[in-house]
């Protein structure tokens, strides 16, 4: 099959679903499902390849180190696939005893979606669900862990589409995921952490990243912490169809209950990937005050708002000799009033090195503007006590409800973060002490890169058009007045 044949048939089960469940639900079915297909396809296919070596001894082809996962006869998909009734029975129970019997790899990864609801799911439905990814084998002779993964990508992009407004919980534009990841410039061997994960596309392209370049990946050391059940069980999905084996996702809130330590004390890591939930108002703004882990470094932020509870988090856990992080954040962080403090300090540290300003619509199924907010613990000594500002609002491509950065958006903005030099409406390198002289210490880029002089005199003529029309309404209105009382 070509990418796009193999696309279409994964997203074929889908179809098959409609009327019958919500779209915002069919993550919860489809994304186990295949997963289930996959594993057991491969399973044969080492099983074929360890019984050919072996010249047809079935037990040795059986032996666990010939296989990357353990699949039990009695909960193989071709066992499933006979059976006829209580069909979600027979996959429930099939999902689980693989689980148990891969406990260190795949525990709770097919999450926990109602299989055997009936009113949801029939019989039928089921089965015809088996039927439609029976068409095809899903081993890696046939389908490639590059290929996979990439309809993987397409699938979840698909239900982000089709569910609507829930989609930001784990869906992040890809074309920014690309940009904040050539960034970072993650190297082998190094920790990458995403402390609010998703379904694991950052984590997971700095992996990519780096086997796209040809350096070793294999190497890179993977840990996310995601809040949802099923989010976090796709995450890993995710992972193991793109082929990468060593990785650590975590389901846990963040904020309460950090799933990363050593020594009683958060993990450090180099670095730092993350499109945390904004301004959330349920949070333990409480235990922040007094966190034991004193992420509390520039202060408690307010409870209406918990961003600078997860950036504190951020720059908690980064190594303090390399640590280095890119967070995608609405513009409020920059000059909100009730985070002027936090954010003064965080700028007297010296560990912000960039502030980008994104185009609308980049955000999932949101308008707003976003920005791109990076510090690092080991600045060059040339941009210590100094913050690049990059205005790449015009760099994107509007598409309908949603923006894109195409390949040229990406290379002027990551040109710009390498070169860190100014340039004229597009880039300016500022010193700590000229933002600190602003007493909300606003690190808004409009505030710092100015606008083309013809910009300016045009705005200043529409401004001075704006205020006679003004003056004229007005005189209108005064004579319209005297009118009706002479009236």
């Amino acid at each position: 099959m070509t990418q796009q044949q193999l696309e279409k048939y994964l997203w074929g089960a889908a179809t098959l679903l409609r009327g019958t469940i919500d779209a915002g639900d069919y993550k919860q079915y489809i994304f186990p499902l295949l997963f289930f297909k996959r594993i057991c396809d491969v399973y044969d296919e080492e099983f074929e390849r360890a019984l050919a070596d072996s010249d047809g001894d079935m037990e040795y082809a059986a032996f666990a180190e010939h296989h990357h996962f353990q699949v039990p006869e009695h909960a193989h998909w071709n066992r499933v696939r006979e059976t006829t009734t209580n069909v979600g029975v027979a996959l429930q129970e099939a999902m689980r005893d693989i689980e148990k019997a891969n406990p260190d790899t795949l525990y709770g990864i097919f999450g926990d979606a109602s299989w055997t609801n009936k009113e949801r799911l029939s019989d039928e439905t089921l089965t015809n669900l088996i039927e439609h990814y029976s068409q095809h084998k899903l081993s890696l002779s046939n389908v490639a862990d590059d290929k996979l993964g990439n309809a993987y990508e397409y699938l979840i992009k698909e239900f982000a589409d089709d569910s609507g407004h829930t989609a930001a919980e784990f869906y992040t534009n890809r074309t920014v995921v690309t940009l904040m990841t050539k960034i970072m410039d993650p190297k082998p061997g190094e920790s990458v952490y995403d402390p609010t994960c998703g379904s694991g596309g950052l984590l997971l392209n700095c992996a990519l990243h780096l086997k796209a370049e040809g350096k070793e990946y294999r190497t890179l050391k993977l840990y996310g912490q995601e809040i949802n059940l099923l989010t976090s069980a796709i995450a890993r999905m995710n992972m193991f169809m793109h082929g990468i084996e060593e990785f650590s996702i975590v389901r846990g809130d963040t904020l309460a209950n950090p799933a990363f330590l050593e020594n009683d004390e958060l993990k450090k890591f180099n670095v730092i990937l993350a499109n945390p939930p904004y301004s959330i108002k349920a949070w333990d703004q409480r235990g922040f005050a007094n966190d034991s882990y004193g992420r509390n470094l520039w202060g408690v932020p307010p409870q209406g708002c918990a961003d600078y509870a997860f950036q504190q988090h951020i720059q908690k856990s980064l190594d303090a000799k390399n640590g280095r992080s890119i967070s995608l954040w609405p513009h409020g962080v920059l000059f909100r009033d009730s985070e002027s403090e936090m954010r003064r300090k965080m700028i007297e540290q010296d560990v912000v090195e960039c502030v980008i300003s994104l185009g609308p619509n980049l955000f999932y199924n949101s308008s707003m503007t976003s920005c791109l907010l990076i510090t690092n613990n080991n600045k060059k000594t040339e941009r210590k006590g100094k913050v690049l500002f990059v205005q790449a609002v015009n760099e994107v491509r509007n598409e309908k409800t949603i923006s894109y950065l195409d390949p040229q958006h990406i290379e002027r903005i990551h040109n710009a973060y390498l070169s860190f030099e100014n340039e004229n409406t597009f880039t300016a390198v500022v010193d700590n002490d000229e933002i600190l002289k602003d007493n909300n210490a606003r690190l808004s880029v409009q505030l710092f890169v100015k606008q083309d002089k013809i910009e300016e005199e045009e705005f200043d003529v529409l401004l001075e058009n704006w205020e006679q029309s003004a003056d004229s309404l007005k005189n209108s209105m005064n004579e319209l007045f005297k009118t009706l009382a002479n009236g």
